[in-house]
């Protein structure tokens, strides 16, 4: 009997890497108009000026590096990257912030490691950790969501981004920041003295994470990626909120529909921990490394100094992903696991 000689994995889709790029991309979508409505059409510039410049980046390191730029820039991998990192940024952030988050993420997240599939840490956290470091007040400039501030139109968002010493637009403090920041009031105290917040988190805030939600619940429809690390995070994260959540004191950190829908949660869990590259192999694997990612993110914004901890979660456990695959490899078919194995 002849068998077929191929290597594990054995699974082989239908979908190509330009398909599953072009796929993610068409996800980010929901979310996308939802920022849109919510926070002015600053978001969608950035992504297309954060795009093209991405583009140039990625032709201009694929020409030093000697490969062909046609058959590299075809996979849509780099506008992944810039549109995911351009997500991110505050709707109004000036050109030189979106540049420089940029050329970190394409240059230094990918380019530096070998370009596509050699990349250790998610590029677009690259990026964005570079920025949330070195620019803070930047970084934490949000525009005041619809129904608590004035909206800016296209030529407004343009002048942010082009001219940012002549846009002086209405910010104010995430939800996030404002539950960071709380010393004494009771959680429905807050939520009665804030304006900031919604239903169940902050305005606006709670339809964008729905969106971006849906948009991953397609993805995993489409085989994509399976639903093990968002899950696993989701889980984790609703589970260290609830023993936090201290019935609503002054020292609670927040519900768990309050993390769920707050920030960049189900951003982080469908378009970012999922990255094939830089995250766990294994279904055993990617279990562990979502569970933890969001244990550190619960534990990040309740008592870390940043009050969106995405980024830092995703990097952090980035470094642990080898280390999770080598303690969570399936057994080949037909062996059992050695000794050398066990110890």
């Amino acid at each position: 009997m002849n068998f077929l000689r191929i290597t594990s994995p054995h699974g082989h889709g239908p979908l190509t890497t330009t398909q599953v790029m072009q796929a993610v991309l068409l996800a980010t979508l929901p979310g996308i108009g939802v920022l849109t409505w919510f926070f002015g059409p600053g978001t969608l510039i950035n992504i297309l000026f954060g795009g093209l410049l991405a583009l140039a980046l990625e032709y201009s390191a694929l020409r030093l590096r000697d490969r062909s730029p046609k058959r590299y820039l075809q996979d849509y991998s780099v506008l992944v990257t810039s549109t995911l990192l351009c997500i991110a940024l505050p709707p109004y952030a000036p050109w030189w912030l979106v540049t420089a988050g940029i050329l970190s993420a394409v240059i230094l997240g990918k380019h530096v490691f070998g370009g596509l599939g050699y990349n250790p840490f998610n590029p677009a956290m690259v990026g964005y950790v570079v920025l949330l470091i070195s620019f803070p007040l930047q970084m934490s400039s949000w525009q005041a969501p619809r129904g608590l501030g004035e909206i800016p139109g296209v030529a407004e968002s343009l002048t942010a981004l082009l001219v940012p010493a002549s846009y002086d637009g209405v910010t104010m403090a995430t939800p996030l920041d404002i539950l960071r920041q709380n010393k004494g009031l009771l959680i429905d105290d807050l939520y009665n003295n804030s304006p900031q917040f919604g239903q169940w988190a902050g305005i606006g805030w709670e339809w964008v994470n729905i969106a971006f939600l849906a948009g991953g619940a397609w993805l995993i429809y489409r085989g994509i990626f399976t639903w093990h690390a968002p899950v696993a995070m989701l889980f984790t994260l609703g589970l260290c909120a609830a023993i936090g959540f201290d019935s609503g004191s002054s020292e609670s950190g927040g519900s768990p529909l309050f993390h769920w829908l707050s920030g960049a949660t189900m951003f982080g869990a469908f378009f970012i921990i999922t990255d094939p590259v830089s995250g766990a192999t294994s279904n055993r694997g990617r279990l562990v490394f979502g569970a933890l990612v969001g244990v550190l993110l619960y534990l990040i914004r309740v008592a870390g100094n940043y009050p969106d901890a995405v980024a830092f979660a995703v990097l952090i456990l980035n470094f642990a992903a080898p280390f999770i695959d080598q303690y969570t490899q399936p057994v080949t078919y037909g062996h059992k696991p050695s000794k050398r194995d066990d110890e």
